[in-house]
Order: structure tokens, then C-alpha cells, then sequence
């Protein structure tokens, strides 16, 4: 797993430990020489893991609209910055490049690439895994909502626990490295039982 694509927000959070562990995820990376894919921002916690894998000489490469460009927060200093037009392109590229996904703290446009992502680890569109970075247990809640969608019959117990969850860098990146997909012919003819048996 070499290039790790990190949904975070373009915020710094009120309490210092968000930064404290994007920096330790940072030197986590970079001691495995993973190479990392970001939304190409130069504010909040964005910039910090891109510092910090730029300090370590790891290749950095961003993809940003151009809309956001405009606005003056694209990461001119990162090793390359990719312009597109949306922000469905901007996740498609990511996507497409990336060798797994881990989503820190953030707001709305994580939690989008995130649960995007997410979603199409579920219906292998990607054999790819999707991690949740839990600092200061940010996602507890996600994880709580997640754990109730399956126990009430919405998501499959499989895909739940397929999910990846950490607050430690190097355990969240080994538990990545071990990732197994969720067989998906399986649990799409089960459910295709449960309708025929009128379940």
C-alpha cells in the first residue's frame, strides 16, 4: 500500500490534538514511504500532514478545483496540484489513484468522501480500504450509526466491520496493509433470498 489518500478538514479543530495527530500520522506515513493524496489545500489539517510528508521527502500530490484555486487555497509547494472542474472529478481522481483512504477529523466534505468511498469499497467498485482516523474519538458517533445500520438490517454486518478504525497511526496503517474485501456475489444473492422469501 504505497499511495494513502487523506479526506481531512481544511479547519484546524478547536483542540490541539487534531493537529498533534495529523502530524504523527504524517511521520507514520513517511516511515513506510507511503506517498500521499490529498485535496491539494494549503489550510487546516490539510496542510499539516502535507508538511509533514514534505519535510520527510515524500512525494505529496494534490487534486483541487478550480473553483478552490480561485479562492486562493491550493498548495502551490506540494510536489504537484492537480486542477479539475468539479468536485465529482476532484473524488474520481482520488479514487482512481489512490491505494487506500483514511478520513480524519473533518466536516461535510469529508464526511462525502468519505461514505463515497466507503460505499464503493461495499459494492467492490475498489478492493481498496477505507479507514476511519478516530482522534479524540471524533467518529464515535459515525461509528455508533454504522453499528445500528447493521443491527437494524441496513448494512450488512460484514461491510461494518470491514470499516477500519483507529486512533493509532501506525495500527490504523497496519490493519489497512491486512484489509480483505467483502465477497459481494454473496451477500447480493442473500438479499435477493430475503425479497423471494418475502423477508
Amino acid at each position: 500500500m504505497k499511495k494513502i489518500c487523506i479526506f481531512c478538514g481544511s479547519s484546524m479543530g478547536f483542540d490541539p490534538v487534531y493537529r498533534e495527530k495529523a502530524t504523527e500520522l504524517g511521520h507514520a506515513m513517511a516511515d513506510r514511504d507511503c506517498e500521499l493524496l490529498y485535496g491539494g489545500g494549503s489550510v487546516g489539517l490539510m496542510k499539516i500532514i502535507a508538511d509533514v510528508m514534505m519535510e520527510r521527502k515524500c512525494k505529496v500530490i494534490g487534486t483541487i478545483t478550480s473553483h478552490l484555486m480561485d479562492m486562493e487555497v491550493g498548495y502551490n509547494d506540494i510536489d504537484e496540484l492537480i486542477v479539475v472542474d468539479s468536485m465529482a472529478e476532484r473524488k474520481k481522481l482520488l479514487e482512481d489513484m489512490a491505494d487506500g483512504f483514511i478520513a480524519m477529523p473533518g466536516g461535510l466534505g469529508t464526511m462525502d468522501e468519505f461514505f463515497e468511498a466507503f460505499v464503493l469499497s461495499q459494492l467492490r467498485v475498489f478492493d481498496k480500504p477505507v479507514a476511519l482516523y478516530n482522534v479524540n474519538g471524533f467518529y464515535d458517533d459515525i461509528i455508533r450509526f454504522i453499528d445500528h445500520s447493521a443491527k437494524e438490517g441496513f448494512i450488512r454486518k460484514e461491510h461494518a466491520y470491514n470499516l477500519i478504525v483507529d486512533d493509532d497511526p501506525k495500527a490504523l496503517l497496519e490493519k489497512m496493509e491486512r484489509f480483505q474485501p467483502t465477497d459481494v456475489k454473496k451477500w447480493v444473492v442473500e438479499i435477493k433470498e430475503q425479497v423471494q422469501n418475502g423477508k
